[in-house]
């Protein structure tokens, strides 16, 4: 699984950041990166008080997530 991983921020209060993430199960790294600006401009499209800051594609490592 990819995750993509970035930085959402209030456009009013740009101090005020949240991490979020996109996660695929159909697509490697590069794909992740390639089709990573279409999907967040999707995700602002749904969420217009948002802004993002940053973004990063990677792997999944399953250590990392949540019982």
């Amino acid at each position: 699984m990819i995750e993509l991983l970035f930085v959402a921020c209030l456009s009013t209060a740009p101090d005020q950041c949240q991490e979020r993430s996109l996660v695929f199960t159909d697509v490697n790294p590069m794909q992740c990166l390639m089709g990573a600006q279409p999907e967040l401009a999707k995700w602002v499209a749904g969420h217009p008080n948002q802004q993002i800051k940053s973004w990063r594609c990677r792997t999944v490592s399953f250590a990392e997530q949540d019982a």
